[in-house]
């Protein structure tokens, strides 16, 4: 009986420590107006009009080619990922894309934005700066807008791991929290070996959001024959040259290099449409692995649970377990 009794006691406790991480955005949320931003494709080197606009309860995140008549809805999901290559592509059953989403998507995942319709004028979405700063700054600005239909949760119940060689990703259950801890690790000297941790819910994440692509000079003839990075320049990318960075400004903060991957990271997980609770790793991981990590987590639902979690207020005391409602 006092098994029992301390079991619950601690139930209780993690319930209650969930509500309060989740009581200042316990209910869906979009952008309170549109938003709009012209910029170019790094990939794609096309001038790009993108347009966030307010949307309904459980619409979830919808792509719309505004320069296709049909068939054009995109959805990013991760079993929509079509190619991983330095950007995630999505597709619809049409062969419609829209590449390049990861920055936007964990622009969305870090604000807390659960609904909204991207109009987009072509197939790579604007890199701006190559950060996730300006989308952040705009949806800053016009402020988001609350529903009162509960926000649904991703619980990770075991661990799950995918590993190449050196490089692994991997993610466990934790009670209360979204960890990822991110390792990069580059023969060049500039960047080296850099790691950094943050939790997705409570850390400041301005110097993730902040944090700019970028790429190894050598590698730019490489980008070409891909037939990659026609729009990357120095207003939109960092780049490294002999150990030394030819961006004047120089970095935006100490960990740059790793930040990015991590903004990369959040988006990636976006993916699976809604926040996850779960403590990430990820060592020399990129766009590839985090979907293959998505899709190994999905493949069995005893991986994973998904919450509902409603009501407005807090409970005094404990939180009322009842409001936590398991919905597969």
């Amino acid at each position: 009986m006092i098994v029992f009794s301390c079991n619950i006691y601690w139930i209780l406790h993690d319930v209650t420590i969930l509500y309060n991480l989740w009581v200042s955005i316990l209910t869906q949320k979009t952008v309170s107006k549109q938003i709009t931003f012209k910029g170019i494709g790094i990939h794609t080197g096309n001038k790009v009009k993108l347009d966030i606009l307010p949307a309904a309860p459980n619409t979830g995140i919808i792509f719309k080619r505004t320069d296709l008549k049909t068939n054009n809805y995109v959805y990013p999901n991760y079993l929509n990922v079509i190619d991983t290559t330095l950007c995630t592509t999505i597709s619809n059953e049409f062969g419609v894309k829209v590449s390049t989403i990861e920055h936007l998507m964990g622009a969305f995942y870090g604000c807390g934005i659960d609904n909204a319709i991207i109009e987009i004028n072509s197939q790579e979405v604007p890199i701006l700066d190559g950060s996730a700063k300006i989308f952040i700054d705009e949806i800053k600005k016009v402020g988001l807008k609350s529903s009162d239909q509960p926000i649904k949760i991703i619980k990770i119940n075991k661990e799950i791991k995918i590993q190449n060689d050196e490089k692994f990703i991997e993610i466990d259950k934790s009670n209360i929290t979204g960890d990822i801890e991110f390792e990069i690790k580059y023969k060049n000297k500039l960047i080296g070996t850099q790691k950094n941790k943050i939790n997705v819910f409570e850390s400041n994440l301005k110097d993730i959001f902040n944090s700019r692509t970028f790429c190894l000079y050598e590698d730019i003839e490489k980008l070409k024959k891909l037939n990659l990075g026609k729009g990357g320049s120095l207003d939109n990318a960092i780049v490294i040259k002999n150990n030394k960075i030819m961006n004047s400004s120089g970095l935006r903060n100490d960990l740059e290099f790793v930040n990015h991957k991590i903004l990369d990271c959040m988006g990636d997980l976006f993916l699976s449409g809604y926040k996850i609770i779960g403590s990430l790793k990820c060592s020399q991981g990129g766009h590839k692995l985090t979907n293959l990590l998505l899709r190994k987590v999905f493949s069995d639902k005893k991986n994973y649970s998904l919450i509902e979690i409603k009501g407005k207020q807090l409970p005094h005391s404990f939180a009322n377990y009842q409001s936590l409602k398991s919905i597969a």
